[in-house]
């Protein structure tokens, strides 16, 4: 028997929900990868690479530190499931350069970001076997590697995803000019800033809060390509 063809009142809801999900799963990933970076500044003023810290002496620091690191994952699977989303509803639509530049820097990021938590994590459960965590050379080489990937090598691929969304949502008109104009200042900070300012890698779940809002209250746009 063959399935019964869709009503157009019920291929209308399909199609809208691609996009709903998708200002969800980014509004999840925001408020999630900015919850931890928060706590870990907070807990950890200084560079970790600067030397040991008085937070692994201090047992609610330590835990504030673990609970950063546990979200970490959380919000990974979020901007995936957004990553996702968006390229669905982009659909053949899509310029296949700019989309697999999108994919590329977003999946490397989610990989560097959970690298620097696993980092962090191996970090901290060897200051917890040790008891003091004052093994300087380990903790030098922990403390730059995970401090590089997350702000040099992190930032710079979410620079890249910023640059590339903005690009596609700009020529399909689905972005205003205004959050093409705030995602190219929020890629080049992520750039050039990111690895030397603390706090500004905040940014980014930043702009990926107000994209998902302007994902979920904008009308759906048309996503084929305007005929020149």
């Amino acid at each position: 028997m063959e399935p019964r063809p869709e009503t157009p009142s019920e291929t209308r809801r399909r199609v809208l929900r691609t996009p709903r999900a998708a200002g969800t799963a980014g509004i999840v990933f925001a408020l999630l990868l900015a919850a931890a970076i928060v706590m870990i500044r907070l807990a950890i003023p200084s560079e970790p690479g600067s030397g040991p810290g008085e937070w692994l002496t201090d047992p609610s620091r330590r835990r504030t530190v673990r609970t950063a690191l546990e979200l970490v994952p959380f919000a990974g699977i979020s901007f995936l499931w957004f990553i996702g989303v968006v390229r669905a509803r982009i659909g053949d639509a899509e310029d296949k350069f700019l989309a697999t530049v999108l994919l590329g820097s977003g999946l490397v990021f989610v990989a560097t970001l959970f690298g620097a938590a696993a980092a962090a994590g191996g970090l901290l459960a060897t200051a917890d076997a040790s008891g003091t965590g004052h093994d300087r050379q380990l903790w030098f080489f922990g403390g730059h590697f995970t401090y590089s990937l997350l702000t040099t090598y992190s930032m710079r691929m979410a620079a890249v995803f910023v640059f590339s969304t903005s690009a596609i949502g700009h020529r399909l008109g689905v972005l205003p000019r205004p959050l093409t104009v705030l995602g190219a200042l929020v890629g080049l900070t992520l750039l050039f800033v990111a690895g030397s300012v603390a706090w500004s890698e905040l940014v980014f779940p930043l702009w990926a809060l107000v994209i998902s809002i302007h994902i979920l209250v904008a009308a759906p746009a048309d996503p084929r390509p305007v005929r020149r």
